[in-house]
């Protein structure tokens, strides 16, 4: 049975099957240390029997690097829509979540999501989210069934020209479910919009 572990430096040397997906981000090595560093508990792989990362995921809790424009922050209220749109409250975020080929479908993906989604309930966040890839239908499909909705369309994400949606899932603290909308694919922003 795989084993869900925290990830280490080490494991930078073993996840190249789980990079080779073209749908997948390969970041550079100070990017991997950096998350390490900063949320070492967010950072976990699935390991097989044998030793091969199946499967690993990234993640941080943060909010936007300034403070709230109106205390205590209230999704609901119209300032935020209108005049602060792309605010970030204290949320969860998904940098990257990528299972390899041979260990799809044996729900590892459902697995490392929802420890992430754990660690932001625990930390009081008001949301999860993750950028996917617009053409990756097969995540998009996998994360709607986990409660996630497309909260925006990011146009030009990628380094290839290619568009992202920004899909989010409410956690504990947003009883109200204020902090996502229907719609979001129609919702276009420019990457410089995204923090």
């Amino acid at each position: 049975m795989a084993l869900t572990r925290p990830m280490t430096p080490m494991d930078l040397l073993k996840f190249n099957p789980c990079n080779l997906d073209h749908l997948t981000e390969t970041y550079n090595i100070n990017f991997y240390l950096e998350y390490f560093t900063k949320w070492p508990q967010l950072c976990k792989v699935i390991e097989s029997e044998s030793g091969q990362i199946e499967a690993y995921i990234l993640g941080k809790v943060e909010a936007s690097p300034y403070p709230a424009p109106v205390e205590p922050y209230d999704p609901g209220l119209k300032i935020y829509q209108k005049k602060f749109p792309n605010y970030l409250p204290w949320h969860a975020h998904i940098t990257c979540l990528t299972v390899a080929p041979a260990a799809r479908r044996l729900g590892h993906a459902t697995r490392l999501s929802e420890a992430l989604e754990q660690a932001g309930d625990e930390q009081n966040a008001w949301f999860v989210d993750l950028f996917v890839r617009v053409e990756n239908e097969a995540a998009i499909q996998l994360y709607k069934k986990m409660g996630y909705s497309v909260y925006r369309r990011i146009t030009d994400y990628y380094n290839d020209g290619s568009d992202a949606y920004d899909m989010r899932k409410p956690l504990r603290r947003d009883k109200q479910r204020k902090t996502v909308r229907a719609n979001g694919e129609n919702i276009k922003v420019d990457p410089s919009e995204v923090w």
